[in-house]
């Protein structure tokens, strides 16, 4: 999953991250809310967590600018202010929860994890497409009730494409959803050619179907027609 923080308290949001990266979340932080709009405009999140008492104003504005901007992130609110009036706010202006400060960083992984599960994979553990299914619990991905022998990145690019089925995905986009947004500036994508190969050969060499196809100038397309 690729997270934008958004936190002004540099200790806090520097012990989130770190956390999350060690789970294996991309997690980028933006301290104010200028430089949250400014990349949650060029870049795609999965999750926005999102604190409401920022430098320069209040956060629940954030939730209208993403609704103005149509961007789909889901968002965490985490804050210090245990309002019920704000948790309402936030709770009817789009926001999926709300976690009071202080709070244990198991407890924001595991209603990051609910959030995934609900939105993108209608609230199971399991994504399954024919004769492919991920577990996101265990990181387990088997082919014909094979069990594939995958790095962390394959996984996550695999199950990228499968619940971005039927959608075109440019390289730069697999690339920033995976390593973040510091791949934006690399002369090429040649790293995400080597791992979109690398899953091809493991899927059929358990007998499966290849559904990733190349869209060339654009990218790749998971293609359900494909039999």
């Amino acid at each position: 999953m690729k997270v934008l923080l958004i936190e002004d308290n540099v200790e806090l949001a520097s012990s989130i991250s770190e956390f999350l990266a060690r789970e294996g979340y991309i997690c980028e932080v933006s301290y104010n809310i200028r430089d949250a709009q400014d990349r949650l405009i060029s870049f795609q999140y999965d999750c926005v967590l999102l604190d409401i008492m920022l430098p320069d104003g209040n956060g629940l504005g954030i939730l209208s600018f993403m609704r103005t901007e149509r961007i789909q992130s889901s968002i965490l609110i985490l804050s210090a202010k245990n309002s019920l009036d704000d948790k309402v706010i936030g709770l009817e202006e789009g926001a999926d929860d709300y976690l009071t400060k202080p709070f244990h960083l198991p407890e924001l992984h595991a209603r990051l994890r609910a959030i995934y599960r609900r939105k993108k994979l209608n609230g199971s553990n399991i994504i399954a497409f024919n004769e492919i299914s991920l577990n996101i619990d265990t990181l387990e991905a088997r082919v014909n009730d094979v069990l594939l022998d995958m790095t962390r990145k394959e996984f996550d690019l695999l199950l990228y494409f499968i619940v971005n089925k039927n959608r075109v995905l440019s390289r730069q986009s697999i690339a920033a959803h995976l390593w973040g947004d510091y791949t934006d500036n690399l002369a090429n994508f040649d790293f995400v050619y080597q791992h979109v190969k690398n899953i091809r050969k493991k899927i059929s060499a358990a007998n499966g179907t290849d559904y990733i196809g190349t869209v060339y100038g654009l990218g790749y397309k998971f293609n359900t027609s494909k039999q």
